[in-house]
């Protein structure tokens, strides 16, 4: 038999109702996911959140994302437009209250040049902030919050196709190369000169112009050689983590005789550019990317 009761209990119905409306990001880096430590007086055991926080009055959420993840971080972030939406209700013991949580979660990025990440607000609700392997949030090893995991698992990167057009520039047993700067996904690599064709340009032109801007020398555009492709997850210059398509136009080139490049482009995604021995390449002791070995095989 059920005990009557308690006549001087309080119902759900009568608790102070409080609703709060926060935005977060969801901020990756590579195979890292931007964390912030809750302050112990939120929590009575270590727990880390996305960045983020209460939405001002009249704010726009995607501000709020960007003022409280510098407040939490120190970094500054872009946002996208497309939100994971959360909402739950619950008893807060600590102040007696049923408690309505809505939560907006956007993608954000950084850029790749960023500081090390640091809590600048003063006595906030944050204690820490990192990078944090996502394979350890997303596994349980890292303690965080079940809406946490959710929101993370929802999260799809950015999508990108990109058209370029590189050159196969030959002088006797060489090829032409550039190589790839911190700002690019294969830092340090070596790969053929060229870049993106930008909207209604067409791609000989726009060889022409990434030729002068990261090696210096005029191109003579010849006869197309080969199309190749390449998919991979990564970080953009921009910082943005990206499911990015490449779709590489790979022309034959040639170059006025004895010219010398030199990288043209200052803070682009290319640092150095020099004349490299198809020998080393073959042996490894050059790095190179795969449009490269694409352009020497299919090359006649």
């Amino acid at each position: 038999m059920a005990s009557d009761p308690d006549p001087g209990a309080t119902t759900a119905e009568e608790l102070p109702r409080r609703q709060r409306v926060a935005a977060y990001a969801v901020i990756i880096r590579d195979d890292e996911i931007l964390m912030s430590r809750l302050a112990a007086y939120l929590v009575a055991h270590e727990q880390w959140t996305l960045p983020g926080g209460g939405i001002d009055f009249g704010e726009d959420p995607r501000d709020a994302v960007v003022r409280e993840v510098y407040e939490e971080t120190g970094l500054r972030v872009e946002v996208g437009d497309r939100a994971w939406i959360d909402s739950a209700r619950r008893y807060a013991s600590l102040s007696e209250t049923d408690m309505h949580s809505v939560r907006m979660v956007f993608e954000g990025w950084a850029p790749v040049d960023s500081p090390e990440p640091r809590v600048v607000e003063v006595d906030g609700s944050t204690a820490d902030a990192r990078w944090v392997p996502v394979a350890l949030v997303l596994n349980g090893q890292w303690p965080v919050a079940t809406w946490v995991r959710a929101a993370i698992e929802d999260y799809d990167a950015h999508r990108v196709q990109r058209l370029a057009a590189k050159a196969l520039v030959r002088c006797d047993d060489r090829i032409l190369l550039a190589r790839l700067s911190r700002f690019a996904v294969e830092t340090g690599q070596w790969t053929l000169p060229g870049g993106g064709v930008d909207h209604g340009e067409h791609p000989s032109d726009a060889l022409v112009r990434e030729m002068l801007e990261e090696t210096g020398l005029f191109a003579e555009v010849g006869p197309l050689l080969a199309v190749h492709d390449l998919h991979l997850t990564g970080t953009a210059p921009n910082g943005r983590h990206e499911d990015f398509h490449a779709v590489n136009l790979i022309f034959a080139v040639t170059v006025p005789p004895g010219a010398e490049p030199r990288v043209v482009e200052s803070d682009g995604t290319t640092d150095e550019v020099a004349w490299i021995d198809v020998a080393d390449i073959a042996s490894g002791a050059v790095q190179v990317t795969d449009v490269v070995r694409h352009a020497l095989a299919s090359a006649p």
